[in-house]
């Protein structure tokens, strides 16, 4: 029997035996339903045998593969389901011209920044009937497992691959036999060649992927669904090697889906979007979650004429009419990359234009000379990676400073956005392209999410999901988190972690760079002030990692916490992650922050410029591939050999200082920040000063004397301000009425500010600002990615009117919020 796990409490298994069975390749083909809050139509898998499999196929034979030790028999107690074969289907007509044109040996339509042109195509599966349940099959057939949950799966069938006219080119011999083994080879001979093919031959490639997809079934395969798997057999097969490579899966997804967010946008209109959640995209496809099983995939989605699909995709898609008021969409992905950063979002959403293209090209002319001969040594370079269509190659794509994009959002949003997204975009491109060179993706969507959005932000190929919440911070905020997002396409997406615990490699490596980004496009600053807002941001990351620290349990502070066995993996290829279905883990910031104080150490011991220079050199060898702690700190150890001598640092001492072990390291405050030198430090300090001091006057003076007191205060930037905020926070005494709308008044402008107004709320809460709840409320509305931590601030203070606000704001939005953040404010509410 599956094991139940509690989802409050335990790991997440990754179920998929990825060492048996690898996906290479996916193909969706789906139907958008907002009525009924389904995404239906099948998804066809392509396979090549896993690392086990091709080491000891002989051993094999006669063994039974499943991923559970507790037992190798198709679980009775589940439903399992035998072929049948009254199906209805329909199909559309589909269109081939891009790909045909290649696979005949004509001019490939890329253009010289290494943007793929679009194709086109649509088809579809709708439905089948229930299948009946049967008992037990038996233990000695080979059982591929898929990682799935939150859907319901009617079919399954190997896909008749050699029916594709044409096909003969991946066959080794000419003609084709009917013998039952001889073909079952010859289907997986075909597809071997097919995902082997060259990098050079992508259109090719992807043009009979698509062939294959439509290809006729060959025979219904059994299947069994659990909670978080889906297991497929066929009859008498043995090995992996024998398994159909070629599988068609007809599913539906599920309205309470973990995967995806049914919703509406700003405008009240429908929209649904994937949410990263722990679950990862198991419940919006089945597939192999595990990051080994890298893959490329092609996504064809129909909807109504009236909605937008955006998703992970290297071409810009271009819809074709399939009738009236039915759209199809249609992107492609070259790049291998884990299912988990596969990314959707389907809505009325508009594409917010620049009124010119003056933006691109001062962009590209101010920071060309920023491009080093360094970095020019780099291309031409061998990839580590396997093969693919890699921008690293292209000279063009090397030297393209800023990649085409485009921005989307709701109606009511697209004029605050065309003022402040889209004059960012191109400063902060380019910044990253100064920083860390060639681009690994070709082109990028922004799109500014819905209010229930849990983030502020969400990186996936070639798409950027934004908070609603940026908007309010102005230039500073969007800037420095459209910063964060980019780096993600160098780690967290060019650069993978191999085990999803080692969460710091990503958003460690993001939070560093999303401050040098941000200072190299903040050109107009002189270096010393950029330097000062880099000091103060860091002691505000400091403050937060502490408090962070102190109030969470010390297993989830550590950011290696499988430790020497990270990157491990079963015989089959299962794994768990640590903590993965901890609700509150989401909302912690740990592997941010200490990943970010890591690598600034590491940076002020070897210094910027070194430091910089070797990640340029790090992403050059790494791009395209998984890594783990010791890869990053290795090769950083052996390109420093005498700061590594000088500094005493090793990668074991390192390991074991910062990613082994809960709180914060003990190292000297030097290598992580020095702004207690700073003059913008230094004005903070006196205004915490004086507003103590008025505070103290405001409490003694006579109720008679109203008079305000004239006091000095300078303007504060709006991280000076969050300081500023928390330390009147901290302060036990409580801030008087006057007191407080003096503050109200001095910086009302700056409350636009989301972090800002995060602290005002929580200073409204404590001293029970009563006129100012209404503030509260709108900021938990319309911040949500923001506020779940407030709610517990309402509930503390036992106070009668704010426990009622919180009530009245979670029975309010709890039908939006993703699981997650329902679950936490529930728990801070009972």
């Amino acid at each position: 029997m599956e094991t139940m796990l509690d989802p409050a409490k335990d790991d997440l298994p990754l179920m998929a035996n990825t060492c048996h069975m690898l996906v290479k390749h996916y193909e969706l083909d789906l139907d958008v339903d907002f009525k009924s809050q389904v995404i239906e139509g099948t998804i066809v898998l392509f396979f090549e045998p896993g690392s086990k499999s091709k080491k000891g196929a002989s051993a094999l034979e006669g063994t039974c593969l499943s991923q559970s030790d507790e037992t190798c028999k198709i679980r009775a107690s589940e439903p399992c389901h035998i072929p049948v074969t009254n199906v209805s289907a329909r199909s559309s007509k589909t269109g081939y011209n891009d790909f045909a044109v290649c696979a005949k040996g004509e001019k490939d339509t890329s253009d010289k920044n290494g943007n793929h042109s679009n194709g086109e195509q649509a088809s579809g599966i709708s439905s089948s009937k229930n299948c009946c349940d049967i008992e037990n099959h038996g233990s000695e057939d080979f059982l591929l497992v898929l990682d799935c949950c939150d859907l319901s799966v009617l079919k399954v069938e190997e896909v008749d691959v050699a029916a594709v006219p044409g096909i003969e080119k991946f066959t080794r011999s000419a003609k084709l036999t009917d013998a039952s083994e001889e073909l079952r080879n010859l289907r997986n001979q075909i597809v071997h060649e097919l995902v082997t093919l060259p990098a050079d031959r992508w259109r090719e490639q992807l043009y009979y992927y698509t062939r294959c997809s439509q290809a006729p079934g060959c025979g219904e395969l059994l299947f069994s669904t659990g909670t978080w798997s889906l297991e497929i057999r066929k009859a008498e097969i043995k090995a992996p090697r024998e398994f159909p490579h070629a599988i068609r899966i007809w599913y539906k997804t599920k309205p309470q889906g973990r995967s995806v967010t049914w919703t509406t946008d700003q405008s009240s209109r429908p929209c649904v979007y994937t949410v990263g959640s722990p679950i990862n995209n198991r419940a919006l496809f089945p597939c192999q979650e595990p990051p080994v099983a890298m893959s490329t995939w092609q996504t064809t989605v129909r909807t109504p004429s009236c909605f937008v699909v955006l998703t992970s995709g290297e071409n810009t898609a271009e819809p074709a009419q399939l009738q009236e008021g039915l759209l199809s969409w249609y992107y492609y992905v070259t790049m291998p990359m884990p299912a988990s950063t596969f990314t959707i979002a389907i809505g009325s959403w508009t594409e917010v234009k620049k009124q010119s293209c003056t933006a691109d090209i001062w962009t590209n002319k101010e920071f060309s000379f920023l491009l080093s001969k360094a970095d020019l040594r780099l291309i031409g370079g061998s990839c580590g990676h396997v093969e693919y269509p890699c921008r690293f190659q292209n000279p063009a794509a090397s030297s393209q400073l800023v990649i085409p994009h485009r921005v989307f959002a709701p109606l009511c949003l697209r004029d605050r956005c065309a003022e402040i997204i889209l004059e960012l975009i191109p400063q902060c491109l380019s910044a990253a392209h100064a920083t860390l060179g060639t681009h690994p993706f070709s082109r990028l969507d922004v799109l500014i999410v819905p209010s229930n959005f849990s983030s502020l932000g969400m990186a996936s190929p070639h798409i950027i999901f934004l908070s609603q919440s940026v908007l309010t911070g102005g230039s500073h905020l969007c800037g420095t988190r459209l910063c964060h997002e980019i780096a993600h396409a160098w780690f967290g997406l060019a650069i993978g972690a191999r085990d999803w615990t080692e969460e710091w490699i990503s958003e460690g490596f993001a939070t560093y760079l999303e401050d040098v980004f941000w200072a190299v496009a903040q050109q107009q600053l002189p270096h010393d002030e950029a330097r000062e807002q880099q000091e103060l941001k860091a002691l505000l990351r400091w403050r937060r990692l502490r408090d962070e620290v102190q109030n969470s349990e010390e297993e989830l502070q550590v950011l290696r916490p499988n430790k020497e066995n990270t990157g491990e993996l079963s015989e089959s290829g299962t794994c768990t992650i640590k903590h993965g279905l901890n609700a509150e883990k989401i909302f912690m910031q740990v592997h941010y922050l200490k990943g970010y104080f890591l690598l600034r150490f590491l940076a002020r011991r070897i210094g910027d410029t070194t430091y910089l220079e070797f990640l340029r050199k790090f992403v050059q060898k790494f791009h395209g591939q998984l890594i783990l702690s010791q890869d990053f700190l290795c090769m950083l150890l052996e390109d420093i050999p005498e700061q590594k001598e000088r500094f005493v640092l090793s990668v074991e001492n390192i390991i074991e200082t910062w990613l082994d072990t809960s709180g914060i390291p003990k190292v000297n405050a030097k290598y992580l920040f020095s702004i207690a030198s700073s003059l913008k430090y230094y004005a903070f300090e006196l205004q915490v000063t004086k507003w103590i001091q008025v505070n103290q006057r405001a409490r003694k003076r006579s109720k008679r004397k109203r008079r305000q007191d004239e006091v000095a205060f300078q303007k504060l930037l709006p991280d000076q301000l969050v300081l500023l905020l928390e330390c009147l926070l901290e302060e036990k005494t409580t801030l008087c009425l006057r007191t407080l709308q003096c503050l109200e008044c001095m910086f009302n402008t700056s409350f636009s500010f989301p972090q800002v107004r995060h602290r005002w709320c929580e200073l409204i809460i404590k001293h029970k600002y009563t006129t100012r709840y209404a503030e509260v409320e709108t900021f938990l509305r319309e911040d949500q990615a923001m506020g779940v931590y407030l709610y517990g601030e309402l509930m503390v203070n036992e106070d009668a009117k704010q426990q009622e606000l919180a009530y009245k704001c979670f029975a309010a939005t709890q039908t939006q919020m993703d699981v997650s953040s329902a679950k936490v404010v529930a728990e801070m509410l009972l």
